[in-house]
């Protein structure tokens, strides 16, 4: 998503990406989506980067669907291998490669909106459109941050293997070393929330009354059309598979 798009249409578009992506629930079309969003993301500069935050979500999601639904899928008919109760059948990889799929392509897709979209720009769009600036400060906030996460949570975690954690191969050593760098996590994210806050109120945001904005975004009547569109194709595609999923009587 170049630069030059209006903040709001590069929200649009990943915004109804993801939703018609999950509304499809098609694993090709999963995957086609987030090869497209990774090379947008090497285009625009940011590839590294997206990448990298995109495996440190999408691998521990993954490997828990993997054993969630390729070894316990109760609705698993055809058999590929058991080991006592943990059965591997062809509809829990199905499931789980669909399910899998399915969130990398929006993660990524949220990714390269994260890492590409300006912060200021897009308060001052939706300030233009009647929002309050809470809004649009915590949306840019919430933006900022998730970047932000994955280095914080490395740093976390080399902090505390030079204090002597010892990480494992085992599943439960690497249960444990995530809920010991999950704690540092949260609680630096609600401190950090709580002095946005404070910023907030220390700059009078949640004071009434008619604002000025110092910055001027241009919005092309095309990109105005595009968005209008791209939320009318998503609604179609919703309604969509709600009909096709909706069970028909006998």
């Amino acid at each position: 998503m170049p630069s030059t798009l209006h903040p709001l249409t590069s929200l649009t578009a990943a915004g109804c990406t993801a939703v018609i992506t999950t509304a499809a629930g098609l694993w090709p079309l999963s995957v086609a989506v987030a090869l497209a969003a990774a090379l947008l993301a090497v285009g625009a500069g940011v590839g590294r980067r997206v990448l990298a935050a995109a495996v440190a979500v999408l691998v521990p999601l993954g490997l828990s669907l993997l054993m969630l639904h390729g070894l316990f899928f109760p609705e698993g008919r055809t058999v590929l291998a058991a080991w006592g109760p943990a059965r591997v059948t062809a509809e829990g990889l199905s499931f789980a490669l669909e399910a899998g799929t399915r969130t990398g392509a929006c993660v990524l897709v949220l990714l390269l909106f994260s890492f590409t979209v300006s912060a200021p720009d897009l308060v001052a769009a939706l300030a233009a459109r009647g929002l309050p600036p809470q809004v649009g400060f915590v949306l840019a906030s919430a933006l900022t941050l998730l970047p932000a996460m994955t280095g914080r949570l490395a740093a976390i975690r080399a902090a505390q293997e030079a204090r002597g954690l010892v990480v494992g191969r085992g599943l439960l050593s690497r249960l444990a070393a995530v809920r010991l760098q999950a704690v540092p996590l949260v609680l630096g994210l609600v401190e950090d929330a709580g002095v946005r806050a404070q910023a907030l109120e220390a700059r009078s945001f949640g004071t009434p009354g008619p604002r000025t904005s110092y910055r001027q975004l241009q919005d092309s009547p095309g990109q105005r059309v595009f968005r209008a569109a791209a939320v009318l194709l998503t609604a179609a595609a919703v309604a969509l598979r709600l009909i096709t999923a909706w069970p028909v009587a006998p």
